[in-house]
């Protein structure tokens, strides 16, 4: 069950993906299915561990490109152990709504998504969110240690992103069906699944899941835009002016001086070639980040900036 669009995220064969706030790994799994290297992180070892098993095997069973890259970690969404635009496409999921500090959280995805990039940014819509917090205590924090801390409006979240550097691309909503659920659950006690009704409505929601047909994925559709349990922002993170860049005996040049428009100064090419170079590997593969995982993709992109930057073996 996917919340994120991936033809909407423009997510392509190849493409670096990063799924902050992985959980089961729906999103990484699909990503990595279509061709993409993928970054799934976590704060729970179990569910890392779990989601880099099934990429592993996805692999091994063909079912995934056995050229495409998929790892999963432990880290903290509030300072992610990756350089500045390392990914193509980002996701997260459900995320946001938990994270106290969500403007760093932001900044981070805005950090760690390349110029030119898409985010997409999934969290429970306002209104069917409000009634389940109406609804049961035991649905939120402080109540639920690491529960949902606040309830997102569209143009609070819109506006939050932005402020991160984001320029938001489209939005719709998802998962109708799953509100009466929600409010089910919250209405006889959150723990309650034992409850006929419960049991009944998350039987027939597994039965969508797994064999649901097209009348009812139409009346999902018909039913998100009024009803839809999740809000999904896409967005994009602007690329900088071009910059033009000359080349001779194999130093750079052309660079502008400090306080002169645009671009990159001598100094700052200086200063990331240099860190390029820290990492790269006796063997001459530079990875993602120290100690992380290297790719071809990767490696000729970082390769072509130590050229740039006059650095040849």
């Amino acid at each position: 069950m996917l919340t994120v669009d991936f033809a909407r995220l423009g997510l392509g064969a190849g493409d670096r993906v990063l799924d902050l706030g992985c959980g089961g790994g729906r999103h990484a799994f699909e990503a990595h299915r279509r061709g993409a290297s993928v970054v799934a992180v976590d704060r729970s070892p179990a569910e890392a561990t779990g989601c880099a098993r099934l990429m592993a095997a996805m692999r091994a069973a063909g079912e995934a490109s056995s050229v495409a890259l998929g790892t999963a970690l432990t880290a903290d969404g509030l300072a992610l152990p990756f350089p500045d635009g390392a990914f193509d496409r980002v996701v997260a999921a459900e995320v946001l709504e938990h994270v106290v500090d969500d403007a760093r959280a932001m900044a981070e995805l805005a950090r760690v998504l390349r110029p030119g990039g898409t985010l997409a940014v999934t969290v429970p819509r306002w209104f069917p969110e409000r009634v389940c917090w109406a609804l049961a205590d035991d649905y939120h924090a402080p109540s639920v240690p690491g529960g949902h801390v606040r309830i997102y409006r569209r143009a609070q979240l819109a506006g939050r992103l932005r402020t991160a550097g984001l320029r938001v691309a489209g939005s719709h909503h998802a998962h109708a069906l799953h509100v009466p659920y929600w409010w089910l659950r919250c209405a006889v006690g959150v723990g309650r699944e034992d409850v006929a009704a419960v049991r009944l409505y998350h039987r027939f929601l597994v039965w969508d899941i797994t064999r649901g047909g097209r009348p009812i994925r139409l009346l999902e559709r018909t039913l998100n835009p009024v009803l839809g349990k999740s809000l999904v922002l896409y967005l994009e993170k602007p690329s900088p002016p071009a910059v033009p860049v000359a080349i001779a005996a194999g130093k750079p040049r052309q660079w502008r001086e400090e306080g002169a428009g645009s671009g990159l100064t001598a100094a700052e090419v200086a200063a990331t070639v240099g860190s390029i170079a820290a990492v790269q590997l006796g063997d001459g593969m530079i990875p993602w980040f120290p100690g992380g995982h290297a790719d071809p993709w990767n490696h000729v992109e970082a390769a072509m900036a130590l050229a740039v930057g006059g650095r040849r073996a």
